[in-house]
Order: structure tokens, then C-alpha cells, then sequence
């Protein structure tokens, strides 16, 4: 459990830094969401989480685009079923893509567009943790990611700590490539280069 929530928490990051780095705006906006709820003078922790909406936003708009997982854990039917006026038999193995149901324009305005303000209006009450189908980064039901609870905290806390300490940008202000690569985790498949410089007073960096 703790193995694959820190290869997903990973992945999650990386997408989520290049996400921001092709957005300049979103960044600009967390990190005042950052300096009103916590400020300059401390560092984030744990009990300011609940109070950063629009933080929690970008991991929940960074998940539905780019889930560290494409396809969820296979399935087997355990007896006769018709799905969507198909007959399935028992035994079959079904594999979900959820990166398609993600992105599907039937479900998502704009579906291809990176914007967390999805989820403070239209989508807010959209669960991440598998109650909603059009949103499950980490499954759903008896087979969900037991490393859900565990992954998200480390995110969220990692993201926010990283946005509240250093202003992000890239060499030259090229944008960020976002191909992905072929497999069971979804990686990027060019390494991140990203340039950092301290926003915070220098007694918090020791």
C-alpha cells in the first residue's frame, strides 16, 4: 500500500508541476489562496489543508486528466450481465479506462482543458474517492486503492509546501511537452526541467 501510494503521489507531482508551469495564471492563484489562509511567517502543515479549495482543485482537475493509473484493476464477472446492451458472461475479465471516461466531452466541458475552477462551480461536489463514476483517479468500491487516504494527504501536502516555497518557472519560458508514456503508470515520457526561487523569508528554508 504505502509502495503505491508513493508511485502514484510521484506521478500525481510531476503532472500536476508541468500542469502549472503550462498555466502561469493557476499558480499565481494558489499561492495568494496560500499566503491569505497560512501566510509568509510559517509553513504550511496538515490542519491548513481543509482550507485551500482552490489547491484541492488542482489535484482533483491534475487527476482527472492525467490519472496515475489509465486503467483501473481488472475485474471478473462472477455471473451473466448485460452492460449497456451488451451480454457479458461470467468469468470475463473487464478492464476500466478510466483516463477515457475522464476525459469524455459528454461529462467534461472542454474536457482536454486544464481548470481547477471546475470543481468550486459546476463539478464541486464531484467525489475523488469513488462515489462519482466520471471521477476515479483511484477506483471504486471493493477494488478501489487501498493507498487512496495516504496518497491524497501526501499530495496535497507536498503541492502545497513546493507552491508556498518557491516561485516555479522553466528555462527560457519554454512550455512544458505532456506526452505520456505507455504502460501501467502513467508517466511523462520527457523528464521535468523546471527552475525554483524562494518566495518565503530565508529563516524557513533552514
Amino acid at each position: 500500500m504505502i509502495a503505491r501510494a508513493d508511485d502514484s503521489t510521484m506521478v500525481t507531482l510531476t503532472w500536476a508541476l508541468s500542469l502549472l508551469l503550462n498555466n502561469r495564471h493557476v499558480p499565481v492563484k494558489v499561492q495568494e489562496e496560500l499566503d491569505g489562509c497560512v501566510g509568509v511567517e510559517r509553513l504550511v502543515n496538515d490542519a491548513d489543508i481543509s482550507n485551500l479549495v482552490y489547491l484541492q482543485a488542482i489535484v482533483k482537475e491534475t487527476l482527472r486528466l492525467y490519472p496515475p493509473a489509465p486503467l483501473l484493476a481488472p475485474h471478473q464477472f462472477y455471473k451473466d450481465r448485460i452492460i449497456g446492451g451488451y451480454h457479458v458472461t461470467k468469468g470475463t475479465r473487464l478492464l476500466v479506462n478510466n483516463w477515457k471516461i475522464q476525459r469524455d466531452s459528454r461529462i467534461w466541458p472542454n474536457p482536454l482543458e486544464f481548470k481547477p475552477e471546475r470543481f468550486l462551480t459546476t463539478h464541486k461536489d464531484v467525489d475523488i474517492r469513488g462515489k462519482n463514476f466520471e471521477l476515479i483517479p483511484f477506483g471504486s468500491g471493493g477494488r478501489a486503492c487501498l493507498g487512496i487516504s495516504l496518497g491524497l494527504h501526501m499530495v496535497h501536502l507536498t503541492l502545497a509546501t513546493f507552491l508556498q516555497r518557491f516561485q516555479i518557472s522553466t528555462p527560457e519560458n519554454a512550455p512544458i511537452d505532456m506526452i505520456e508514456s505507455f504502460g501501467l503508470t502513467n508517466l511523462k515520457a520527457t523528464p521535468l526541467e523546471a527552475l525554483l526561487s524562494p518566495r518565503l523569508p530565508p529563516d524557513l528554508y533552514a
